[in-house]
C-alpha cells in the first residue's frame, strides 16, 4: 500500500507539471525608493508582489523597479526592519519608509516543514543568511559557520574537498551516528559537500529536541536546513568569483641534520655519527613535500521570476589545490530551480543539483612520515635516485617521503544528482497540500595503482597492483503535508499533518589484481592482470557489500499564538524502520514548547528599557537511527583454524565466535531548553541565553563477557548506556547606522558544553580505544560512567629521573636516566595501569566567536574571531616512535641530556622503555583563538555602472586563518575525530595541516 501511495503521488506531481498553463493578469510598472526613520536608503530590501513568486531586491540606493498588478499588494523586507505590506491601487510610483524591527526577532526563520517569525519560535533555532556564508573563503558552506552560531563545533579539515567534523550541543554517542541531518529544499542529506556555497540562501540549525522532533528519528545529532537562492524580480546576471593562495599556517620546526644527528648519538649511547656538525642543515621534509597552493572559483547565476513564475540556474567551478604536493581537488556544480503558478490554487516547483568532483589523493600517514623522516637523508642522489635511510647508520625504520608520494597514485571521482520535484495545492484559503519526490543519485569511484619500483632498501614494490572501488547511493522521500492556517480574533492557529516514506540504498563493489602492466592511466584494467589460478601468490579479489533501510513516517504539529503573547509549540512524530525487528521497529517522539512574549504584556507598555522580551521552554524527544546495523544478528565464522582433514581431504569448518544482544533498537534522545531573548536600547543590542541538557538514552555501548564461552571478543555492544551533555549559551548583538553613511553590525557568542556519561547497566565497564595514540597495543582514550565520552587516560609524569641514584630509590627500577618519572597515584609501591588518571577532555568546554561587520559609502569591512578552550589534544607524533624518528627543534632545545639539563622533557630515547606509553607529557592544551576571517570590499559607484549599465561590481580582498594563537607545538590543535570517532578524538598523528587562505575577488551583477 505504501508503494503504490508513493508512486501515486509521484505520478501526480508529474501529471501537474504536464498539464499546467499559465495565466497572467495585466500588469503595470511600479517604481519607489525604501527609507528608513533617517530618511537614509536601504540597499538588498526585498519586495515581493504577495502571493507570488515575483521579487525584486532595491540597489545601492534603496530604488526598485517590479512589475506587478495595479490591485496587488508589495510586501516589503529587510532584516533589522519591520515587514511592510503597501497596497499598489494602481499606483506607478510608491515610496516606503521602514520602521526598525526588534533585530532579529522579527524576522522569518525557517523551521521544520515551515516557516515562522523568530519571536513565535518556542525552540532555540540559529539562522545564518547566505551572504555571510559567502563572505567566507570556505569551500564547504559548514565551515563558514564557525565561530557564527552558539552551540556549534565546527572542526575543519586541511584536506582539499574534505567535510569538516560538525557536532550540535556535544557529541551524544559512541557508536551511532554523530553527523546531524541535512535538509536540502526538502531533501534528507547526510552529508553537504556537494553543495556549492554560493548557492545557499539561507541555513538554519535546529539545536533543541522540540524543534528538532519534527524529524523524528534522524534528528539526535541536530538538523541543518538549507533553502538553496531562488529567483526575483527580472532576470539578473551574476558573476562571483576569486583566485588566491593557501599557505600552511603554523609549520612545525624540525630538528636539522646536525641536531637529527646529536640526538641519534643520545639514543643510542654511541658516536653512530661521528661529526654530525658535518651534516648542517639537511633535507627539511616538510618543506619537500608542502606548498603553497593555488585555489580558485567561478561561479554565474541567472534568477528572475514574474507573477506567476520563478526560476533560478547556476553553475560553478573550483579548484583547490592541496599544500601537499600532487594533492589537488575540483569541483564542478549545477543547481536548477523554479516554480510557477497555473491558476490561483496551485503552485508547481523542482529544484535539481548536479555534481561532479575529482580528487588526486596522498599516501595515507605521508605527514607522519615527514614529521619523522631523517633530515640526515637527502631527497635525491647526485645520480638522480632516491636518498636511502639504509645508507646511514639509522636503520631501516624511516623511509623516503619523496619517493612515498611520487610512486603513489591514487585518484578519485565522485557523481552526485540530488533533486526534488513538488506542488502546492490550496483546498481553501487557509488549508493547503504539499506533495513533494526527492532524493540523490550518487557514485564514487576509487582507483589506486602501485607500480613495480625500486625506491630504497625497504621502499621497493616486486609486482604491481591495481585496486578499485565504486560506491553507489540510491535514495528518494516522499512527503506529503496538509498545512491549515487561521486567524480567529486574538487566535492563531496552524496545524499541520504529514506522512514520509524514506528509502536508502547503498552498494559497493571492490576489486583487485597483480600485475597489472602501465603505459598510462586510461589503460590500467583489471582484466590485464594475472588471472586466478595462474599463480596462487597473486590472486584477483573481488568483494561487494551493500545495506538497504526504509521509514514510514507520519507526524502533525500545532502552533498557536494568543494576542502574540502567549505562544505553544506541539508535536508528534511516529517512525517505522525496516532496520530493527518488529517489536522495536516503531518510535514515537513527543514535543513540547511554550513561550511567553512579556514585552506585549499591558504592564510592560511604558518602559523605556525593553523593545521586547520574550521567555521560551521546550522538551521534547528524537531518535537516532545510525547505530551499527545487524548487532543482534549472528554471523558465522569461517577461517582456516575450523579445518579438519579426513582421510587426507580437508574440510572447512565454521563456528559461532560471537555472542549477540537479543535486540537492539535506536538511540533515543531527550531534551529539555530554557531561553530568554529580547532587545534593548532602540533595537540596537539584541541578547539571546539558553540553558539546556540534552541526554541520549538506550545508547550503544560495550558490554564485558567472561573470555571462556569462548568468542572472540570478551564484549559485545548493545543499548546500555545513558550520556549528557548540559550547558548554557550566550548570543550578543549591536547592529547600528549613522546619519553620516557608517554603519556596523558587533555579535558575539559564547557556549559553554559539558559532556558526561551518566549511567550503563553493567556498572561501570570502561570503553578503552585510542590505539593510533601510541605503541605497543597502548590505549590511550576511556569512556566510563561520570566522566566524558572519549577523555585521555594515562599515567602522570612527575618529572624525569635525573641519575641512577633517583631510580635507585624510586618505584621504577628499570628507568634510566632521562626518562619519564610516574606518580604511584594509589601508593601501593608499584607503578602499573592502576596509577592511570584521567588526562585531559577532547571535547571542547568553551567555544566562542565574535563577528563584525562595517559599511561606509561604498566600503564594507567583515572581520570574524573564533576559538575554543577547555579542551585538550594528544600529541601522538611526538610518541609514535620505532626507531631514529626525527624530532622536533622543540624538544632538542629542551630535552634531557644530562643531569640537571631538564626536569619535563624526556631523553631522545621518548620512545623506549616505558616512555610510550600513554602519558600527560603528550597532551597538551588544545585551546586557540584565531582571526577567522578579515575581508574589505569596495563597491564602485553607481555613476560609473550606470555608463556601462552593470547593476553592481564589488572587488574585494581577503584572508582565512592569517593569525592564529595557541600553545599546542604541532601544526594545530583543531584535531577531527579519527574516522569521526568520538571515542578516538583529539589524536594528532599526522593531521593534514590547515592553511591561511589569501583570496582576491569580484562580484558582478549585470
Amino acid at each position: 500500500m505504501k508503494k503504490i501511495f508513493t508512486e501515486l503521488s509521484v505520478i501526480a506531481c508529474f501529471l501537474l507539471l504536464l498539464l499546467a498553463n499559465t495565466t497572467y493578469a495585466q500588469n503595470i510598472t511600479v517604481k519607489g525608493t525604501v527609507k528608513d526613520e533617517q530618511n537614509l536608503p536601504i540597499p538588498g530590501v526585498s519586495v515581493l508582489v504577495k502571493g507570488t513568486s515575483n521579487g525584486v531586491q532595491t540597489d545601492a540606493n534603496g530604488n526598485y523597479t517590479i512589475s506587478a498588478s495595479g490591485t496587488g499588494i508589495l510586501v516589503f523586507s529587510s532584516i533589522g526592519f519591520v515587514n511592510q505590506e503597501v497596497p499598489i491601487n494602481k499606483r506607478t510610483s510608491l515610496d516606503v519608509k521602514l520602521t526598525s524591527s526588534a533585530s532579529q526577532l522579527q524576522q522569518v526563520v525557517v523551521v521544520g516543514y515551515g516557516t515562522q517569525r523568530k519571536i513565535d519560535v518556542t525552540g532555540s533555532v540559529a539562522s545564518i543568511k547566505g551572504e555571510e556564508i559567502s563572505k567566507q573563503a570556505s569551500t564547504n558552506a559548514l565551515s563558514a559557520l564557525q565561530g557564527k552560531v552558539a552551540g556549534v563545533t565546527i572542526t575543519n579539515s586541511g584536506t582539499p574537498g574534505a567535510s569538516p567534523q560538525i557536532r550540535i550541543r556535544g557529541v551524544g554517542s559512541v557508536y551511532g551516528n554523530v553527523n546531524p541531518l541535512y535538509v536540502v529544499d526538502g531533501v534528507w542529506f547526510d552529508d553537504i559537500s556537494f553543495l556549492n556555497p554560493a548557492d545557499i540562501e539561507n541555513m538554519s540549525i535546529l539545536k533543541d529536541a522540540s524543534s528538532q522532533s519534527i524529524y523524528g528519528v534522524r534528528a539526535a545529532n541536530g538538523v541543518v536546513l538549507i533553502s538553496t537562492k531562488k529567483g526575483k524580480g527580472k532576470t539578473i546576471i551574476t558573476y562571483d568569483g576569486y583566485t588566491g593562495y593557501q599557505k600552511t599556517t603554523n609549520q612545525v620546526k624540525m630538528a636539522n641534520a646536525t641536531e637529527y644527528a646529536t640526538l641519534i648519538n643520545e639514543l643510542g649511547g654511541n658516536q653512530a655519527f661521528t661529526n654530525p656538525s658535518q651534516y648542517g642543515e639537511g633535507t627539511n621534509w616538510l618543506n619537500a613535500i608542502l606548498r603553497n597552493a593555488l585555489q580558485t572559483s567561478h561561479n554565474v547565476t541567472v534568477g528572475g521570476s514574474s507573477e506567476k513564475s520563478s526560476y533560478s540556474f547556476s553553475a560553478g567551478y573550483l579548484k583547490q589545490d592541496g599544500v601537499v604536493q600532487k594533492n589537488d581537488f575540483e569541483r564542478f556544480t549545477t543547481r536548477f530551480n523554479g516554480d510557477f503558478s497555473p491558476t490561483d490554487y496551485l503552485r508547481l516547483g523542482y529544484s535539481a543539483v548536479l555534481q561532479l568532483n575529482n580528487t588526486n589523493d596522498v599516501p595515507g600517514g605521508l605527514i607522519y612520515k615527514a614529521f619523522t623522516a631523517a633530515p640526515v637523508v637527502p631527497q635525491f642522489y647526485q645520480d638522480g635516485t632516491y636518498g636511502d635511510p639504509n645508507d646511514f647508520p639509522i636503520g631501516n625504520i624511516t623511509n623516503n617521503p619523496r619517493a612515498q608520494l611520487d610512486f603513489f597514485n591514487q585518484f578519485s571521482k565522485n557523481y552526485r544528482t540530488q533533486g526534488n520535484i513538488f506542488a502546492e495545492i490550496s483546498i481553501l484559503k487557509n488549508l493547503k497540500f504539499k506533495t513533494s519526490f526527492g532524493g540523490e543519485i550518487g557514485q564514487g569511484e576509487v582507483r589506486g595503482y602501485t607500480p613495480v619500483y625500486e625506491a630504497t632498501t625497504i621502499q621497493r614494490n616486486d609486482n604491481s597492483l591495481l585496486s578499485v572501488s565504486r560506491a553507489q547511493t540510491r535514495n528518494w522521500i516522499v512527503e506529503n503535508t496538509l498545512t491549515f492556517d487561521e486567524t480567529i480574533g486574538s487566535h492563531k492557529f496552524t496545524l499541520l499533518a504529514g506522512q514520509t516514506a524514506q528509502r536508502l540504498s547503498t552498494y559497493k563493489l571492490t576489486a583487485s589484481a597483480f600485475n597489472v602492466p602501465f603505459s598510462r592511466d586510461g589503460d590500467l584494467y583489471l582484466r590485464l592482470g594475472s588471472e586466478n589460478g595462474v599463480d596462487p601468490n597473486f590472486p584477483r579479489s573481488v568483494n561487494d557489500e551493500g545495506s538497504l533501510s526504509t521509514y514510514s513516517s507520519y507526524f502533525g504539529r500545532i502552533n498557536y499564538s494568543f494576542a502574540n503573547k502567549y505562544l505553544l509549540n506541539a508535536s508528534l512524530r511516529a517512525d517505522g524502520s525496516s532496520k530493527f525487528t518488529d517489536d522495536e521497529r516503531w518510535g514515537y517522539f513527543p514535543s513540547i514548547g511554550a513561550g511567553w512574549v512579556i514585552s506585549e504584556e499591558n504592564f510592560m507598555k511604558n518602559q523605556k528599557i525593553f523593545n521586547s522580551l520574550k521567555l521560551r521552554g521546550s522538551i521534547g524527544k528524537v531518535g537516532n537511527a545510525g547505530v551499527p546495523a545487524n548487532l543482534s544478528v549472528v554471523t558465522i565464522d569461517q577461517n582456516g583454524g575450523f579445518t579438519a582433514i579426513y582421510n587426507g581431504i580437508p574440510y572447512q569448518g565454521r563456528s559461532i565466535t560471537s555472542i549477540v544482544p537479543p535486540i537492539t533498537y535506536w538511540e533515543r534522545g531527550q531534551g529539555i531548553d530554557i531561553g530568554i531573548e529580547g532587545a534593548i536600547l532602540a533595537n540596537r543590542l539584541t541578547f539571546e541565553i539558553d540553558f539546556y541538557e540534552k541526554k541520549t538514552e538506550r545508547a550503544i555501548f560495550d558490554i564485558p563477557i567472561l573470555g571462556s564461552v569462548g568468542t572472540s571478543s570478551s564484549r559485545i555492544r548493545g543499548n546500555q548506556a545513558t550520556f549528557r551533555n548540559q550547558g548554557v549559551e550566550f548570543s550578543l548583538g549591536w547592529s547600528d547606522k549613522l546619519s553620516n553613511g557608517f554603519s556596523y553590525n558587533i555579535g558575539g557568542n559564547l557556549s559553554i558544553n559539558n559532556n558526561k556519561v551518566l549511567e550503563t547497566e553493567t556498572g561501570g565497564n570502561p570503553i578503552y580505544s585510542g590505539g593510533a595514540a601510541a605503541t605497543g597495543g597502548q590505549q590511550s582514550t576511556r569512556t566510563v560512567v561520570g566522566q566524558p565520552i572519549g577523555q585521555f587516560f594515562g599515567l602522570k609524569v612527575d618529572g624525569i629521573f635525573q641519575n641512577s641514584a633517583e631510580i635507585a630509590s624510586s618505584k621504577q627500577p628499570s628507568a634510566r636516566p632521562g626518562d619519564f618519572r610516574y606518580a604511584d597515584v594509589n601508593n601501593d609501591g608499584v607503578i602499573d595501569a592502576k596509577d592511570r588518571v584521567v588526562l585531559g577532555n577532547p571535547n571542547p568546554k568553551y567555544t566562542y566567536g565574535i563577528n563584525t561587520s562595517f559599511s561606509y559609502k561604498n566600503f564594507d569591512l567583515a572581520v570574524d574571531l573564533q576559538g575554543v578552550a577547555g579542551v585538550q589534544v594528544y600529541n601522538a607524533n611526538k610518541g609514535l616512535r620505532y626507531g631514529a624518528e626525527n624530532y622536533t627543534k622543540d624538544f632538542f632545545d629542551n630535552r634531557w641530556h644530562g643531569e640537571g639539563t631538564s626536569n619535563s622533557y624526556p631523553s631522545a630515547d621518548v620512545g623506549g622503555g616505558e616512555n610510550y606509553k600513554p602519558n600527560s607529557w603528550f597532551v597538551e592544551s588544545g585551546a586557540y583563538f584565531r582571526v577567522r576571517n578579515i575581508q574589505l570590499g569596495y563597491t564602485l559607484p553607481k555613476m560609473i555602472l550606470d555608463k556601462f549599465k552593470l547593476g553592481r561590481i564589488r572587488v574585494f580582498a581577503d584572508a582565512q586563518n592569517a593569525f592564529n594563537f595557541f600553545k599546542y607545538t604541532g601544526f594545530t590543535p583543531e584535531v577531527a575525530a579519527l574516522n569521526n570517532n568520538p571515542i578516538e578524538a583529539g589524536i594528532d598523528n599526522g593531521v593534514y595541516p590547515l592553511a591561511a587562505t589569501y583570496r582576491f575577488g569580484l562580484n558582478v551583477t549585470f
